[in-house]
């Protein structure tokens, strides 16, 4: 009987691995380019360079060429973590409209402090023109796309 239950813990154990492995990105992620149509996780140093570089420049200026979505998570946040398949899916609706960017504010907590990240998940809406703006929690793909949409100013 002790032989059948730690059999079913390794198991549990292993598929537990296995399926964070599959959720979790990878450091190749950081440098995959629009073309991919990838969501692109982003360190402080790939941040700087896509999207603002906060180190030199005091009022904002956005450095990419499509509107951006920044997803600020971390990988214990439930919410983080029903959002990611969504922002996924929109990545690949919006394919070369819009970029989306996560960043792991558990490992880049100068970037997550730098912007005031209080909240979990932070989603921040950033168009070509104008200031970006930020919406707290867990939000529906139809209230992103209505975001998108209005903020944005991008249709599919």
């Amino acid at each position: 009987m002790r032989k059948i239950g730690l059999l079913v813990l390794i198991g549990i154990i292993t598929v537990s691995a296995v399926g964070f492995e599959l959720y979790s990105p990878t450091p190749d992620d950081s440098h995959k380019s629009k073309e991919d149509n990838a969501v692109i996780y982003l360190d402080a140093k790939s941040f700087k360079e896509k999207v603002f570089d906060y180190e030199n420049n005091t009022e904002w200026k956005y450095e990419g060429e499509v509107p951006a979505i920044l997803d600020f998570y971390a990988d214990w946040c439930g919410p983080c973590k029903m959002l990611s398949p969504v922002l996924k899916n929109l990545q690949k609706e919006y394919k070369g409209k819009i970029q989306i960017y996560k960043i792991n504010t558990d490992q880049e907590r100068e970037l997550s402090a730098t912007f005031g990240i209080r909240s979990l998940p932070t989603i921040v809406f950033v168009p070509l023109k104008g200031e970006p703006q930020a919406a707290m929690g867990y939000r529906s793909q139809n209230d992103l796309e209505t975001m998108i949409s209005e903020i944005l100013e991008v249709d599919k």
